[in-house]
């Protein structure tokens, strides 16, 4: 008998779109609530969105088995860390966490792309994107998952965000008010869904600012 090779693999892509706007005092940071695999929809009504801390929020595309297992690690390191320091961690410094929680698992790692937001010690929002290893950027907009590459030209039209590499170095957040920001990822889901079918169902969409936390939702197509 010839040997067949072995085609299993330890990942899934369960898709889905994430999307964060950082403006001067807020942090907008949505999902859709779709989780497929290959042509299957699994379930229409699954939250991407997990709060870290007070002031920090990750939306996470990918494998949501690893997504999981990386929020229930940042979570007891947070807890540590609180029992430690007697406060709540700030957005960049969960950020540096999540940064290398991912790297030290470079060698078998966590399947998921995460987009981290929230407001930074003064106040402000703040946008951090990686890949599957660690690699970071504080930016002010970004999206991954199956529809990024649909949301991503469109956030770059409307919002024209400053190089990074520019000397001295310009201000990451976005112009646009709160309610402008959360209309404009409204309008990129709506786009973005028709076009991309693990992006679908209802898009959840988390609101940070000096007031707190608060959540909308919009339906999005069902097909």
């Amino acid at each position: 008998m010839t040997k067949q090779q072995a085609n299993w693999s330890p990942y899934d892509n369960n898709g889905g779109t994430c999307v964060a706007i950082a403006g001067a005092d807020y942090c907008v940071i949505a999902a859709d609530t779709r989780m497929s695999t290959g042509y299957n929809i699994l379930t229409r009504d699954y939250s991407k969105i997990y709060p870290l801390a007070e002031k920090c929020v990750m939306a996470s595309s990918g494998f949501q088995a690893d997504v999981r297992a990386l929020q229930k690690l940042l979570k007891a390191r947070h807890l540590i860390y609180q029992h430690q320091h007697n406060k709540q961690m700030s957005c960049p410094a969960m950020a540096q966490l999540l940064s290398n929680t991912l790297y030290y698992k470079r060698f078998f790692p966590y399947y998921s792309f995460n987009v981290l937001g929230g407001l930074d010690n003064e106040g402000r929002g703040c946008v951090f994107t990686y890949d599957a290893v660690g690699s970071y950027e504080k930016v002010g907009y970004n999206s991954q998952g199956s529809g990024a590459t649909l949301i991503m030209p469109f956030l770059d039209n409307q919002l024209k965000s400053p190089s990074p590499l520019l000397l001295p170095a310009q201000d990451a957040v976005t112009p646009l008010s709160e309610s402008e920001a959360i209309d404009l990822v409204k309008t990129a889901f709506a786009s973005a869904t028709e076009r991309d079918i693990y992006t679908g169902d209802r898009v959840e969409i988390v609101v940070l600012n000096a007031g707190g936390i608060r959540t909308e939702f919009m339906e999005l197509r069902k097909d």
